[in-house]
């Protein structure tokens, strides 16, 4: 065989070695931050459906078995009747919602905010929540931000770790995705863990700008997490992202047995502070 066969074959078996030490980083960081909480015991009610292009039957095959195999118990609804399901819904600890572009009736939405509002902890991301009802401003003030755009559609782009103190982000180094960068109008006194920078190829008028990516925050008494990766289910492969969405589910489910943490991070603190000052 040729020199040029066994150059070959010795950099693909670099590749896999380089893979598995990355794997191994992510496994250890969170086996480090697993005082996050735990899903063992906890209630979780998991919401699914709207759009088929974000692949919400896909995206439940990852993440409700992992759910039961970290011992909660869950209940699976392929559509929003759950939410005004009296009932169940007192005896949730956990909302895992991926329900694209849908409609929520008036009930339906005060059951939801209601049990966030009173200690529930909500969990999601993507168009999944961060594009689920679009005339609802309610459900997107809870959220915390609703998509706009994402120019250039499926694009490579880098996702930036800004705060590796955090248990979800702790351990975890800045990682590249193809998927669609997400561009959102967002609350700007959101806590802040991971943000994206945008090129000026696909929209001149953003270039340099820079969108959170993952963020927590309150409402009322229940936590709230959210993360725009996971467009499809493969990118779930992509170690990173699928390490900071279970973090951040474990991290919700701790809502009622925590408390909400302190959240604000005011973007215009200092620029507030600037204009008090001039003005006295």
């Amino acid at each position: 065989m040729s020199i040029k066969f066994y150059k070959k074959i010795l950099f693909i078996f670099l590749g896999i070695i380089i893979h598995s030490v990355n794997c191994n980083a992510v496994n250890e960081a969170a086996y480090e931050t697993n005082d996050i909480g735990t899903l063992k015991g906890k209630r979780v009610l998991y919401v699914y459906g709207g759009w088929d292009g974000h692949e919400p039957e896909q995206c439940r095959d990852i993440f409700v078995p992992w759910l039961k195999s970290e011992g909660a118990e869950v209940f699976v609804f392929d559509n929003l009747s759950c939410y005004t399901d009296t009932t169940l819904m007192k005896s949730i600890d956990l909302i895992v919602q991926h329900f694209t572009q849908g409609q929520i009736s008036h009930e339906q939405e005060r059951a939801l905010l209601n049990a966030v509002k009173r200690g529930v902890g909500l969990a999601g991301w993507h168009g999944g929540t961060g594009d689920s009802f679009r005339m609802n401003v309610e459900f997107q003030y809870m959220v915390g931000g609703q998509w706009v755009a994402h120019p250039g559609n499926v694009i490579s782009y880098r996702v930036n770790i800004v705060d590796s103190k955090d248990k979800i982000t702790s351990g975890l180094k800045d990682f590249n995705m193809k998927s669609e960068q997400y561009y959102m109008q967002i609350d700007p006194n959101v806590n802040v863990l991971a943000t994206t920078t945008f090129t000026g190829d696909h929209n001149s008028w953003i270039e340099g700008a820079v969108i959170p990516v993952v963020w927590k925050k309150t409402y009322g008494k229940g936590r709230v997490f959210y993360s725009s990766l996971g467009h499809v289910a493969k990118d779930f492969e992509v170690p990173e992202a699928l390490e900071i969405m279970k973090r951040g589910i474990r991290w919700a489910s701790e809502s009622l047995y925590k408390g909400p943490e302190k959240w604000l991070a005011p973007a215009y603190r200092k620029r507030a502070k600037i204009i008090t000052t001039k003005n006295k």
